[in-house]
């Protein structure tokens, strides 16, 4: 899990990403409000929120949301970014609150970086102690069965000065993307691996946790989930 803090809090993983901001971020989150019934006002819990862009576009739309992440630079960025919501430092894995929120959301891939499905496990059972009855829950993986045939095994993106050599593989069930980062103060390198997610295998970590699945989508919440075109798996339950 040292990952999470020693690759997605750098400055590096901010200007890979930059394109995922909070534009990119209200493709998701704006029908995720519509389809899920969410109104100004209802508390949401964003879980692994990152910098906040998921957030930004919550609280932009008048709910109140609180964002957790292991990583103190992302908290600390989100912070700056979205001043009109609350961000804590917290592992997801472990208990937050108890029936607090009408919503809780997983969004972008933020399970499976470990190869302990446990641990996902108790970060979805966690997000189901936070709900009020009948809270909405929302779930947003990528979808194995499709990303890994579609996968670029190497490709060279220079940014802003800094060349970013990416390559990508396999390993048993896992997407992994090593990093290579040159600039002017020399290079590093970083790992990200991630679980190449299925639809059974999800429905089984929400069921698990103990909520009830009502709807699988792909990324645009409204189109339901093809198994092998959909990029991401989106899953919607209740507690």
């Amino acid at each position: 899990m040292g990952c999470f803090n020693g690759w997605f809090g750098t400055r590096w993983y901010t200007l890979l990403y930059a394109h995922r901001d909070e534009a990119d971020a209200a493709r998701l989150v704006l029908p995720l409000i519509e389809k899920g019934g969410l109104r100004r006002g209802q508390t949401v819990l964003d879980m692994a929120c990152g910098r906040g862009r998921h957030a930004a576009v919550f609280a932009r739309e008048g709910l109140q949301v609180t964002g957790l992440d292991l990583s103190e630079a992302s908290i600390h960025q989100a912070r700056q970014a979205v001043p009109n919501a609350h961000f804590v430092v917290h592992d997801i894995r472990e208990p937050f609150a108890t029936s607090r929120f009408d919503a809780a959301v997983c969004l972008f891939t933020s399970l499976g970086y470990s190869d302990d499905r446990a641990g996902d496990l108790r970060a979805v059972a966690a997000a189901a102690q936070a709900l009020k009855p009948d809270g909405l829950f929302v779930l947003d993986l990528l979808n194995g069965d499709v990303v890994a045939d579609q996968l670029t095994s190497s490709e060279t993106k220079i940014i802003q000065g800094v060349r970013f050599h990416i390559r990508r593989s396999m390993d048993g069930g896992d997407i992994v993307k090593q990093i290579m980062v040159e600039h002017g103060g020399g290079v590093e390198e970083y790992q990200e691996r991630v679980h190449a997610w299925s639809l059974p295998t999800v429905r089984e970590l929400v069921r698990k946790a103990g909520l009830q699945v009502e709807d699988v989508t792909d990324g645009s919440c409204h189109r339901p989930f093809d198994v092998q075109q959909s990029e991401r798996i989106v899953l919607w339950a209740r507690k």
